[in-house]
């Protein structure tokens, strides 16, 4: 891998695939801890269209050594040093038949652990047993995401389709796209791969019609302290 490439890649584009993270004894080892997990509890999210768990790697601990693998860390400490630390985990199960897609949006909010008012933190939404907070532009503009693919994802399955530095626009409404300018890019990534990303690069996903299933772990990392009376929803440091 060419570090300096992939930071080109993301600081100018936004995001940058990266192939060959892990092998695929690595990914069926993932999956089994996945299949362990109590379904039951109030994180996990099941429809026909979508199986979500939310706090993914506190629901299902026994998968942060295995995703946390020496090449992993390599990748996250030479592309953005070792100052960042995880702040979300999601697991998302996109069935063969599904018909669940996401229009172009930005990832604008961030999960805390309450509602507070502080100036530059608004508006609050609150989602199961969290809460999520759009925060000042600069923390979103240093966080970063991993998206970690367990299944082959290309256009027929939900790969995700970005518009190149539209992470540099700050924020970007969607129904403001000039089509005449933006370019569409769909993002494909095999399995045992990884696409990196900023939260302000706008994206989206489409129905899948090819009956392949699509299963991602997503990742946000962040190096900012919020204010004090305020704390991450999640936390891990595995410097």
């Amino acid at each position: 891998m060419d570090v300096t490439v992939k930071e080109r890649e993301i600081q100018e584009s936004g995001f940058s695939v990266i192939d060959s993270v892990f092998t695929d004894q690595e990914i069926e080892d993932i999956l089994l801890a996945i299949s362990r997990a109590d379904t039951t509890k109030e994180s996990f999210r099941k429809s026909d269209d979508l199986f979500a768990i939310r706090r993914f790697l506190k629901e299902v601990p026994d998968a942060i050594d295995l995703i946390f693998n020496k090449k992993l860390k390599s990748i996250k400490r030479e592309i953005f040093g070792r100052d960042y630390f995880l702040v979300k985990s999601i697991y998302f199960d996109k069935p063969e038949t599904s018909n669940w897609f996401v229009s172009y949006h930005q990832d604008l909010t961030i999960s805390v652990d309450q509602k507070i008012e502080i100036p530059g933190f608004e508006p609050y939404i609150r989602k199961h047993d969290q809460f999520a907070v759009q925060p000042p532009l600069n923390i979103l503009e240093s966080n970063f995401t991993i998206r970690i693919h367990l299944d082959d994802t290309n256009e027929e399955n939900g790969a995700l389709k970005v518009i190149p530095n539209s992470h540099s626009k700050g924020i970007y409404r969607p129904e403001t796209i000039d089509w005449s300018i933006e370019k569409e890019v769909s993002c494909n990534v095999s399995r045992g791969s990884i696409m990196i990303m900023k939260p302000l690069l706008l994206h989206s996903s489409s129905r899948t019609t090819n009956n392949q299933k699509r299963r991602v772990i997503h990742l946000e990392f962040s190096n900012q302290l919020l204010p004090k009376e305020l704390q991450w929803s999640e936390y891990l440091d595995f410097e």
